[in-house]
């Protein structure tokens, strides 16, 4: 069965694996970014299957808007994948730029909770349609300059549990995806602002790839109905959580 999937974030990495792999199954994608040229180059790829749609989540009032703003034909989304998102900075908290604190929860879970909030109502109206929001293994194992990335993933992932609790019986599913470490995107990048320190997380390491994340997107989007997959975690094999850090002294005399 066709469906039309909506994806944040699908200028790059995780967004447009997913978008390419949604149109492979068959399916319409909504596919939105804040970059123009990327969107339009997606479409001119992919065909009539994928509609550009330009689009900042931490515009409010443009996400709100979204069930009004799409053309007729595109309004009934099925899927909403709720990729867009990014870590900033990699310092301790107090040294850490409060800007950078505020994006990401601007855009981790404002984006995240504006997006469900206009679309989840004509889901629950039709009786069916599927929620998938982007986590992180950073939400349930901490590591040292994580501070508020990890904290807007662990938000996220309690969100899912409580979304799951409300729609309990509306035919309406939601998965929350949280890998690890995933190369080949331009989290990093974003993260660090330096190309060759980015590039330095990945080297030798064997990480995930977009590809893989929407491999579990598509899986959970082809189960039947009944069916609803609450969390996928994900690592390489390469990868496993950290011991806890323990900091000793020396005594004082």
């Amino acid at each position: 069965m066709s469906l039309t999937v909506f994806i944040t974030g699908a200028t790059a990495g995780f967004g447009e694996a997913m978008a390419r792999r949604m149109v492979a199954d068959g399916h319409r994608v909504i596919a939105t970014g804040r970059r123009q040229e990327r969107l339009d180059a997606l479409a001119a790829a992919l065909g009539d299957a994928l509609l550009p749609v330009r689009l900042d989540v931490t515009d409010t009032h443009a996400v709100s808007a979204l069930p009004e703003s799409l053309p007729e034909p595109w309004r009934e989304i099925d899927v909403l994948v709720a990729n867009a998102g990014l870590a900033l900075g990699l310092t301790p908290a107090w040294q850490a730029d409060p800007s950078d604190w505020e994006r990401m929860i601007a855009t981790n879970i404002g984006g995240v909770t504006g997006l469900v909030r206009a679309l989840l109502p004509g889901m629950v109206a039709r009786d069916g349609g599927h929620v998938i929001t982007l986590g992180s293994i950073a939400g349930h194992y901490p590591y040292p300059g994580g501070h508020v990335y990890g904290a807007t993933k662990a938000f996220v992932a309690q969100f899912v549990r409580n979304l799951k609790a409300d729609l309990v019986g509306t035919g309406v599913r939601v998965t929350n995806i949280e890998p690890g470490l995933v190369g080949g995107s331009e989290f990093s990048n974003v993260r660090f602002g330096d190309d060759e320190k980015a590039a330095a997380v990945y080297r030798n390491a064997d990480p995930l790839l977009p590809e893989d994340i929407a491999e579990a997107v598509a899986w959970v989007v082809g189960l039947p109905r009944r069916v609803n997959i609450n969390s996928i975690e994900m690592m390489p094999t390469t990868q496993a959580p950290s011991a806890l850090t323990i900091k000793r002294r020396e005594a004082k005399s």
